[in-house]
């Protein structure tokens, strides 16, 4: 019920948004151009992805039927034809989901922001009311379009197995029936992020460093062949993409979790553990609800005297939701695990893992407060970077590095603290295990901290989305020649946006490493349940483990460098192109006559989807080729679960690796990107200035690290934990 509610209540978002005007002629002919080019774009990424898709389903079905099944799922009476088709449904299913969730982000924001840029025309409060009402919709779709299809698929497994039925199939049994659910998710979301991260920064790039750089005229300006791909980019890049990618996220964490419940329920002989199987689901159900109220309580009229008279910060407004979602989510919170997770055996547990999910709900806020701290030119370190601006553009990039790199400390701090303090309290939550008397909630409060700090994610997407469909506002603006009180207006919304990109990178980022924790847990426990043997621990001191430990560590940084690569040689094809035609027709800067944009349209899109392919066979192929190689190597030299102990090898450091990376990636591009709005605002001599020009280059430099390589990469670590899942038979003997 709460999921149907929450899409009506999305449909209703939907209604409001569209019936607010499109603006000017002018401002509608641009729009029109943006939503060509990205549904374009859309249908040919994605039926290729559907046909990688499809190549991978079957190699999942030929997998699962050449193994042998867990003892329980024998004993249970399910086949193994019966199970490998459902794993390969459960995939497909997973695969199409994440994909109409991508098309739900892009649909939204191609409309929105026409609409935004209108209401810029009579008030920024009324522009930002429009530019978070329509992340709203996006994300409460994507959310509750996560809860049912995990719910369907559940319940569908659990009737056709006849769970609750005498001598059916233990309940325990079927979160494991779901992970090629989550692996169809990562699939779909990593080739999104990864395509549509280089189509919008090859567009961006190619744009600023002819036009902005070389020629000298505004970001946007109409007379650049490439700015209506950078536009179109902003959408398949960061609206499509980041709803397949929330999908996924949410997708891997409820699976994992489920999976742990059911593992800690079984172990501790909780007569019924349907409560702790479907905590996850019911967590997700109530973040659409308090998200909705979040995105509510950004009101159409501003309170009397914001900010004691002083003109209103959007971005303090759109924080303000943010804590109304995370009061209710609290106690929503609270009410959920006293209900679900209460155990006669243990009575306060359920008190234990409510501290859990406060771990992760406080682990939530750190992280959006670090990334505005380094992200928000108010702070200290974007304004370094633009000090360094005015000494050349060499000085800005080593500010930035320093920055970047800095930035990485505060978030691996928070995320130790919250693992190791979630996990004590599940330890102390009073379930043991009945066979050996060991404490035994330790994982699944680390899940529970994952759920708390998911609590409100679809308030946290909406953020998200709200940054693109500003930025596409600021285009169409500066594209309709409006006046420049307006472009101030979209200005302002566009600077918060790249804040709101930033925070809620970084909450990405901590959730996947949690999420990847978990998985990683469901991982040892699949092989457990494959094998019959105790797999605990992985120890790297064993050669083989470490060495596949280093694999997995370059795995992470071939792939940055294979999508920060690939971003440059499609800017290249941009950069000839817009030069060409500033040389071939001059009547282009004179106004005399209309570039050919479809023509850049074209080729970044052609560009795109041809570079997108090798990063991605890296990050399907490089565990799979680990695990395979070293369960050989361990036949041959009689080592029992080699290739499963050097997968775990392998996910362990990548993870760690990954983490670093993105942190990195994100936190460094997004400095630079506001160093450069904070230059344009009039610091250290404004547009047009020395420094300007250096900081357009430090955000030039920025660009494929935090909308291609940095997103990319904390979807390549969720993406190697539930491929590990799914493949896990290929690595056993």
């Amino acid at each position: 019920m709460a999921c149907f509610a929450s899409l009506a209540f999305a449909a209703y978002l939907a209604k409001w948004v569209l019936s607010k005007d499109e603006g000017t002629a002018d401002m509608q002919e641009v729009s029109d151009a943006i939503r060509e080019g990205a549904d374009g774009f859309f249908a040919t990424q994605y039926n290729l992805i559907g046909k990688l898709a499809g190549v991978l389903a079957i190699v999942i079905y030929l997998i699962y039927s050449a193994r042998a099944l867990t003892k329980e799922q024998v004993d249970a009476g399910i086949g193994q034809q019966t199970f490998a088709i459902l794993t390969t449904f459960s995939f497909c299913t997973g695969a199409l989901a994440s994909a109409a969730s991508g098309y739900v982000g892009m649909w939204v924001s191609v409309r929105a922001n026409v609409r935004v840029a209108g209401a810029a025309r009579r008030s920024a409060r009324e522009a930002l009311v429009v530019a978070t009402r329509a992340g709203g919709f996006a994300a409460i779709v994507v959310v509750a379009m996560t809860v049912l299809g995990v719910s369907v698929l559940f319940t569908f497994y659990s009737f056709l197995f006849g769970v609750g039925r005498a001598g059916g199939t233990s309940i325990n049994e079927m979160p494991l029936m779901l992970v090629g659910y989550g692996f169809g998710a990562s699939f779909v979301a990593l080739f999104a992020q990864l395509g549509g991260g280089i189509y919008t920064k090859a567009a961006d790039v190619g744009a600023d460093l002819v036009g902005k750089v070389e020629a000298g005229i505004p970001e946007d300006d109409p007379r650049n062949p490439a700015v209506v791909a950078d536009l179109v980019g902003d959408n398949v890049g960061d609206c499509s993409a980041r709803g397949a990618d929330l999908f996924e996220s949410i997708a891997a964490e409820v699976i994992s979790a489920m999976i742990l419940g059911a593992t800690m329920a079984k172990k501790a002989n909780i007569p019924d553990s349907t409560g702790f199987i479907m905590f996850p689901l019911v967590v997700h159900a109530l973040d659409c609800l308090v998200s909705a109220a979040g995105i509510m309580s950004v009101g159409e009229r501003p309170s009397l005297n914001p900010n004691g008279g002083r003109k209103e910060d959007p971005y303090e407004v759109l924080k303000g939701g943010y804590a109304v979602a995370m009061g209710l989510s609290v106690v929503g919170f609270g009410i959920a695990t006293r209900v679900m997770l209460y155990v006669d055996d243990a009575p306060s547990a359920w008190f234990h893992f409510f501290g859990c999910g406060m771990i992760g709900t406080a682990s939530a806020y750190a992280f959006v407060f670090i990334a505005q701290y380094y992200t928000d030119y108010k702070y200290p370190p974007v304004r370094v970077i633009a000090e360094a601006s005015t000494t050349g553009h060499g000085t800005n990039i080593i500010a930035g590095v320093g920055v970047g790199m800095e930035s990485t400390a505060a978030p691996v701090l928070c995320i130790s603290a919250a693992i190791i303090s979630a996990y004590w309290f599940g330890q102390t939550s009073g379930l043991t295990d009945k066979s050996t008397g060991e404490p035994t909630g330790g994982l699944f409060g680390t899940a529970v901290a994952t759920m708390g700090m998911l609590s409100t994610a679809a308030y946290v997407l909406t953020m998200d989305v709200f940054g693109p469909i500003a930025d596409n506002a600021g285009g169409i603006v500066e594209m309709s020649d409006q006046p420049e009180s307006v472009r101030e207006c979209t200005d302002a919304l566009d600077a918060v946006g790249n804040t709101t990109k930033a925070t809620t990178k970084g909450y990405a980022i901590g959730s996947a490493a949690l999420a990847s924790f978990l998985l990683f847990s469901a991982y040892m426990d699949e092989v457990e349940a494959f094998t019959g043997k105790p797999f605990k621990q992985v120890d790297i001191a064993v050669p083989e483990v470490f060495v596949a430990g280093l694999l997995g560590s370059m795995i992470v940084y071939l792939f940055t460098a294979f999508a920060c690569t690939a971003v440059g040689r499609s800017a290249q094809e941009v950069v000839t192109e817009v030069r060409r035609q500033f040389a071939e027709r001059p009547g282009i800067m004179s106004r005399e006559e209309k570039p050919d944009y479809g023509r850049c349209v074209s080729i970044v899109a052609q560009s795109a989807l041809r570079e997108m392919i090798k990063p991605g066979v890296l990050a399907v192929g490089g565990p799979v080729a680990v695990g395979v190689v070293f369960r050989l190597i361990g036949r041959a030299t009689g080592q029992e679960l080699l290739g499963a102990r050097a997968v775990a090898g392998m996910l362990m450091f990548a993870t760690v690796a990954g983490i670093l990376m993105a942190l990195f990636l994100n936190t460094a591009g997004g400095a630079w990107d506001n160093a450069k709005k904070y230059v344009e605002t009039g610091a250290h001599g404004g547009k047009n200035s020395e420094a300007h020009k250096a900081a357009v280059t430090g955000d030039t430099v920025g660009d494929p690290f935090k909308d291609t390589a940095g997103p990319s990469i904390h979807v390549l670590i969720k993406m190697l934990a539930t491929i590990t899942l799914v493949m896990a038979p290929m690595f056993l003997d």
